[in-house]
């Protein structure tokens, strides 16, 4: 997975969106991600007012050992 977004570049997003600069897929093209991550900062810009990214959740959790230990070994 890679870096998120900065903030200044979500918040030129908003702002050019705001102001009417373009549509949403102009706007992806000027900026140069894609319209899915236009849409997905607008939807939780303005249901939320945050345009900082999602905290990242890690990676898989390793699976649980559940072998039964060996007396003889102690």
């Amino acid at each position: 997975m890679g870096k998120a977004y900065s903030i200044d570049l979500r918040q030129k997003i908003i702002d050019a969106y705001e102001n009417d600069e373009g549509s949403m897929r102009i706007l992806a093209k000027r900026f140069k991600v894609s319209f899915s991550f236009v849409t997905n900062l607008l939807k939780r810009y303005f249901l939320t007012g945050n345009a900082a990214p999602k905290a990242y959740g890690g990676g898989r959790k390793a699976k649980a050992c559940w072998r039964k230990q060996d007396s003889r070994t102690h």
